[in-house]
């Protein structure tokens, strides 16, 4: 008998156990909704076209059967069976469960590598040239990852498999690209890394409906500055592309490292380059957060999070310097304060990185270890991994023109799973918070998320931070802003709370709000009742504000602590909860989701 799994994009909805917000929060969940829309009106093509934006939620990383770890891992469904999913349909999973999203998304890729595209699966087609490799007769992703290392990597590059398999995905892609209720991407993986393992990963995600013959993978080059260049030749010819890194946190160091990839220093013309193939950054998804790391943010409580201390797919450790994206944001203001270039203004969203039939391996229902091991410790996976993530986007309507260039001014933010919405603006005459008009009058006097405000030696600027809750989640706890600066040539970083639930009073010297005692019960994962907001928005006006320093400032926010998925997995399955994962680090019972907003650049104005 089918049991019907909830999920969130491909991974529980965790922390939804229960919708507890106070009668008396800040406003109410209605109110919290205008959040997303002002001044909205129909098209013809059915969406709700708003100059003030909406707030669209997707996964721009996601792993189907012509992924050669997804395929291994017993993974056999389509780019259609992943976009049917995504748009509210029902999956099988391994274990046997059938799974759906609570909420359908609204935009989408399917991101499968070009590394070996189809391949392991095309060595199952009876009869195929693939088919009588030996490789073939002793396959696993063990066998197959030694393999494609080995000098004899190239006996399996069948180019006809590889073309089929990119012909289906690209076609599947326009067959779900729906103007006004769904968008699909034209998408795929670039599977790149160092001499070690050091993890070099992008998404590529193109505009429109047409894309290359074939996808540019490692077997052409390791180098992710030759990706760039093949991107800016597709770009002469008229097929504009994106890349997006991700799981910077287990680059060791080489990500946002401060050379190019031959070791030589960075210039402008390689500023130039990265920034304009590159403009977004994937900061959380289920192999680890990459915001940032306790070493360096010591003075961040919440630095912590998430953290996975290996290099992706080994038991090598990574670096913390290079493999964090706020350490990078505050090299990117420190070499632009110094050199004048800045390889490093990067947009934010989450996304899953999920391989096949959603959810990973990583089942939680699964009743024994058997069935679903991670092939890399041959321990149960459902401990080891993280939260999915979503990207988010603030554009006038739901297609794919709108949402690309949302990602080309990067207004956009990323959320650990649940949809949080956050808008951020900075400017010289912005509105106060109940201003009716509000949104317009932010877009029309400041800048948002992802945009530059040039100093002016005669204002302060003000910030406008408004986070509205995700309805099926747990309320807001606090909203923060993180500023980075250069000071005397060195990049400088800070965390303020700026608004706090339940009346909670910012602290003058901590810049922290007071515990608003929200609570977890680990027995049931109930979580307190009457505590915490629905929505939190202030005007901040920051208190060491220099008209002088290069600067910058993104949204944090956190809600209540609810139950890890851990922890709700092994209740529902009358275990006790991980105490540590595979690497043997420890697994909290509790987490406070969160999201995280696309940045704003203060530059002085010279």
């Amino acid at each position: 008998m089918k049991r019907l799994l909830k999920l969130c994009p491909l991974l529980l909805l965790l922390g939804a156990c229960s919708d507890n917000t106070p009668a008396d929060s800040v406003t109410s969940t209605q109110a919290a909704e205008t959040v997303v829309s002002a001044s909205s009106t129909s098209t013809a093509s059915g969406s709700d076209y708003n100059l003030d934006r909406n707030a669209y939620f997707g996964d721009l990383h996601v792993h189907t059967m012509y992924s050669y770890d997804a395929f291994l891992f017993g993974k056999t469904a389509s780019p259609d069976d992943a976009y049917e999913f995504a748009k509210g349909g029902s999956l099988i999973h391994p274990t046997g469960l059938e799974i759906t999203l609570d909420v359908p998304l609204d935009f989408y890729a399917v991101t499968d590598h070009a590394y070996y595209l189809g391949v392991p699966r095309g060595m199952t087609v009876e009869g195929s040239e693939l088919s009588r490799h030996e490789l073939a007769q002793n396959m696993t992703f063990r066998t197959f990852r030694t393999f494609s290392l080995s000098d004899r990597r190239m006996e399996i590059a069948d180019m006809n498999v590889v073309k089929s398999a990119w012909d289906d995905i690209v076609a599947a892609a326009n067959r779900h690209n729906d103007p006004g209720n769904f968008t699909a991407f034209v998408a795929y993986e670039y599977t790149s890394s160092g001499v070690e393992s050091e993890n070099l990963h992008r998404n590529v995600i193109f505009r429109g409906s047409d894309a290359p013959d074939l996808p540019f993978s490692k077997l052409d080059s390791v180098n992710p500055e030759d990706l760039w260049q093949w991107m800016d030749d597709n770009r002469a010819a008229g097929l504009e592309s994106l890349a997006i890194p991700h799981n910077s946190n287990g680059s060791d160091g080489w990500m946002f490292q401060l050379t190019d990839y031959s070791g030589k220093p960075l210039d402008s013309a390689y500023a130039n380059q990265r920034m304009r193939n590159e403009p977004l950054v994937e900061i959380s998804q289920l192999k680890g957060t990459s915001d940032t790391h306790p070493a360096l943010s010591p003075n961040d409580e919440w630095a912590d999070f998430e953290i996975r201390s290996n290099r992706v797919g080994t038991s090598l450790p990574s670096q913390a310097p290079g493999s964090y994206v706020r350490e990078a944001l505050l090299n990117g203001i420190r070499l632009q304060a110094n050199q004048q270039f800045n390889p490093f203004k990067l947009g934010i969203i989450g996304s899953s990185d999920t391989h096949g039939d959603s959810g990973e391996m990583r089942s939680p229902l699964a009743n024994d270890t058997s069935g679903t091991v991670d092939e890399f410790s041959q321990i149960p996976y459902y401990n080891k991994g993280s939260v999915a993530g979503l990207a988010g986007v603030w554009a006038e309507e739901n297609t794919r023109d709108s949402i690309y260039d949302a990602f080309r001014r990067k207004e956009t933010f990323g959320t650990t799973g649940p949809r949080m919405k956050v808008r951020f603006f900075a400017g010289y005459d912005l509105p106060s918070i109940d201003d009716r008009d509000l949104l317009s009058k932010a877009y029309a006097n400041g800048v948002p998320m992802g945009g530059d405000l040039f100093t002016n030696a005669d204002q302060e600027p003000s910030f406008l931070a408004w986070v509205a809750k995700d309805v099926n989640s747990a309320p807001l706890q606090r909203v923060q802003i993180i500023k980075g600066w250069v000071e005397d040539g060195e990049a400088m970083e800070e965390v303020y709370d700026v608004a706090c639930s339940d009346g909670g009073v910012i602290d003058a010297t901590s810049n922290r709000c007071p515990d608003n005692g929200a609570r977890v019960n680990l027995s049931d994962c109930s979580i307190s009742s009457g505590v915490g907001a629905d929505e939190l928005k202030v005007v901040w006006r920051d208190p060491s504000f220099d008209a002088s320093q290069l600067a910058f400032y993104y949204v944090r926010a956190l809600e209540n602590p609810s139950c890890r998925w851990t922890t709700l997995n092994a209740i529902r399955l009358g275990e006790e909860p991980p105490a540590s994962d595979s690497s043997g680090r420890d697994v909290a019972a509790t987490i406070q989701e969160r999201v995280w907003s696309s940045p704003i650049w203060v530059t002085p104005d010279q």
